[in-house]
């Protein structure tokens, strides 16, 4: 198995978890760990590659400092431990590259910056100058003043979303597990999977796990950012800190996730893995069939109920009678619009309503299948 596409890649996205950085019990920073992964991203800035590090670890580096002994419960402990941490993270870092005299930059971000598109073309100008300039920029999530509860995982998401932003040959997921396996490591007889060709050929594998006291949730964030960046295109490699410039090397260490064939645009995969639905709408049984085998735009007359609050052009669900959701798309009329529409033809609306009603709640161009 070749694996010159990692050895090819010449824009780099690396991300690495909070275990990997500060132990599963989150003792504070291990400068070792720090020192190990930046003699890797330095090595590739040797061979002529763009680096950008995305970096847990805040909010577990906060802890010992602030003498916790695990991952706060309240929204306000887990930013004040990010407050603390964010600043020993980025020293650790900008002393560690200063040994290799590579200047590092803090880039703190939230989804928001990336979800939204304002907000996405300025983060993206703002990467790829530090990038022009030979910097490394380690990016984290700004979890100090994030308004919303805030997840451990959330990283890996980032990282892949990050990767397609400005444009990355490779995303690499540096974990506390060396690859990923058909079962718990720990357990009698798992094997290791070297390379995976598709997300649907693990969709049976047993991923789980409960991950450590200041990381993320297992392997289950980690998959969920292999299926956006090969989605994007992107190939991913999952390796652990111990394998990781191996593994940059070429040896067939860690995981592959070749990249998908079929490139979603950046629109689409924006619906699909970063934009919050604001609200659902639910379909009857010909309705799905008709989405998910002739790619149809989605009409009133298939829709029987629907929920939240939401305005012209934000994002919804669109879901089976099951509550299973089939897609998510742009929706094209208000929701106190909606429930007058419901089960009736483009046609019979219009002459009731008025022109204006004689269109699809969401155009098959706006809209992307899950």
């Amino acid at each position: 198995m070749s694996r010159s596409i990692v050895t090819s890649a010449r824009r780099v996205v690396i991300k690495i978890g909070s275990s990997s950085l500060t132990g599963k019990d989150g003792a504070g920073l291990n400068s070792a760990a720090v020192s190990k992964l930046v003699d890797a991203v330095a090595q590739l800035k040797k061979d002529g590659k763009e680096v950008i590090v995305v970096s847990s670890g805040a909010i577990a580096a906060g802890l010992a400092p602030l003498g916790l002994q695990a991952r706060p419960q309240d929204l306000a402990t887990q930013q004040a431990a990010a407050s603390v941490g964010q600043g020993l993270l980025i020293h650790s870092y900008t002393e560690s590259f200063r040994r290799h005299s590579i200047t590092a930059s803090q880039v703190l971000l939230t989804i928001e910056d990336i979800v939204r598109r304002s907000h996405y073309q300025n983060a993206q100008r703002t990467l790829f100058k530090l990038l022009q300039l030979g910097v490394v920029p380690i990016i984290n999530e700004n979890d100090s003043v994030g308004t919303q509860e805030i997840r451990f995982g959330d990283n890996d998401r980032i990282a892949a979303l990050v990767a397609h932003l400005v444009g990355a040959d490779l995303l690499v997921l540096v974990t506390d597990v060396d690859a990923l396996y058909d079962a718990p490591p720990t357990q009698s007889g798992a094997k290791k999977i070297l390379e995976v060709k598709s997300i649907d050929e693990i969709s049976s594998a047993d991923i789980g796990g409960a991950g450590s006291k200041v990381g993320s949730g297992g392997m289950v964030t980690k998959i969920e950012a292999a299926r956006i960046s090969t989605g994007a295109g992107i190939p991913m490699l999952l390796t652990s800190l111990d394998e990781v410039a191996h593994s940059l090397s070429g040896a067939e260490r860690g995981t592959l996730f070749l990249a998908s064939t079929t490139k979603k645009s950046s629109r689409l995969l924006w619906l699909a893995h970063a934009a919050t639905p604001r609200g659902r709408l639910i379909l009857d049984a010909g309705a799905v069939t008709a989405l998910k085998e002739r790619g149809v735009s989605l009409l009133p007359a298939g829709v029987t109920a629907v929920t939240g609050e939401f305005s012209s052009g934000d994002t919804v669900e669109i879901a089976a009678s099951d509550g299973t959701v089939i897609a998510r798309g742009l929706v094209a009329f208000d929701s106190e619009e909606i429930p007058q529409m419901l089960g009736r033809s483009t046609k019979e609306l219009a002459k009731d309503l008025g022109p204006e009603y004689e269109r699809e709640l969401v155009h098959r161009d706006d809209m992307v299948l899950l």
